[in-house]
């Protein structure tokens, strides 16, 4: 490491070891007079050499002379120093203007060490990572070491090397336009990936709204054929039931319906539907079933009441004659009685209800509706 040097002596013709340097100070300065300190002297003790002029020393000056002897060597290393400043300058210039610099095509520079040093030095072969650097063969193998030594490779990686690359600089720029080459593909793949999601995502929405629109249309078909079969199977029941049921007479008129006020009814309504036709027209059996009742029923007249299979009752009411007995099967179509105007009656006319198995009357003619009939 360098230190501060001790100040190299000046000139002088007095020596410690003639016994004069006490004796010309005391003298020679002290009486004041020009003779051996003048401003102008010259040297008899350093062969010959030309004249200087007086001036403070300075140990930083560059015009201080170099001495003879050991005292070179630490000049020469001093300027070994500035010299490797600079250079090391240089590197970082170059490396901030557009590059690292290379120095492959500089000779390997001679440096000068002195014995003394060297003997002391260690053997640099020896050195970790250091004794590759070095060469035993020829001239031609040290030029080529010092050609590929670190400092001349420095930014480039192994695969550029391979490839031959030696110029740091240029592989810097190939590296950078590289990487925006690769960004550019990046950012085209992204544009392009997003794109074709947006596609695709168009294209999802609209099979799912074909779609659904075909599913919807299926639907409708699907009912429109559901309630056409309903519609179907409904009037295959009713034809069977049309076959099954029949109405209570022929050549009539409805002249009272269920519901119907009035105060010829003393509940305040009328509670059956009235088949108003000549007296002695015939009545059928709606269904098949079993007569329970057969006889006069107050202001009824005579009434007959069958009883279907369901427990449903069917009142036939103000009857000329009965054609039929209690306990009496009869089957749908056949006569059990004559129109008549007995009872509490303006007219000839049968008088029919519809009573379910718990009792309740219902209205008549929506019941024949139910079974296939209208009346």
């Amino acid at each position: 490491m360098a230190s501060n040097k001790p100040a190299p002596e000046a000139p002088s013709r007095f020596h410690g070891d003639n016994g004069d340097y006490g004796t010309g100070y005391g003298t020679g300065y002290g009486a004041g007079h020009t003779g051996e300190f003048a401003p102008d002297f010259r040297s008899d003790t350093d062969n010959g050499e030309a004249e200087r002029g007086w001036s403070e020393w300075n140990p930083t000056e560059e015009t201080v002379r170099p001495v003879r002897g050991r005292h070179r060597v630490a000049k020469q290393r001093t300027g070994l120093a500035r010299s490797s400043t600079v250079l090391g300058v240089g590197v970082i210039a170059a490396v901030g203007a557009g590059g690292m610099a290379t120095a492959q095509g500089k000779p390997p520079v001679s440096i000068s060490v002195p014995d003394a040093i060297t003997e002391n030095l260690p053997d640099a072969k020896s050195l970790p990572g250091v004794g590759s650097l070095f060469s035993d063969g020829s001239e031609a193998d040290k030029a080529e070491a010092a050609a590929t030594a670190p400092l001349t490779t420095a930014g480039i990686t192994t695969a550029e090397a391979e490839q031959g690359t030696t110029d740091a600089g240029e592989a810097l720029r190939a590296r950078i336009l590289q990487q925006a080459e690769q960004q550019q593909d990046a950012a085209a793949a992204e544009a392009k990936a997003a794109e074709e999601k947006a596609a695709a995502e168009q294209a999802a929405a609209e099979a799912k709204k074909q779609q659904d629109a075909a599913e919807a249309k299926a639907a409708a078909e699907k009912k429109k054929a559901e309630e056409a079969a309903k519609k179907k199977a409904e009037a295959v029941r009713l034809a069977k039931l049309a076959a099954s049921y029949s109405l209570p007479t022929f050549s009539y008129t409805i002249t009272s319906t269920y519901g119907q006020a009035g105060s010829m009814w003393s509940s305040g309504h009328h509670t059956g539907l009235d088949f108003a036709a000549p007296t002695g027209t015939p009545i059928k059996a709606v269904h098949s079933g079993t007569i329970t009742s057969a006889g006069l029923a107050g202001s009824y007249g005579y009434r007959t009441v069958l009883k279907l299979e369901d427990g449903t009752e069917v009142w036939f009411c103000h009857q000329s004659s009965i054609g039929v007995s209690v306990g009496q099967k009869v089957t749908t179509g056949e006569v059990i009685g004559r129109v008549g105007a007995t009872g509490n009656v303006t007219g000839p006319h049968l008088h029919l209800e519809v009573h379910t198995a718990d009792g309740s009357g219902i209205d008549p003619m929506s019941w024949f509706r139910s079974k296939g009939l209208t009346p």
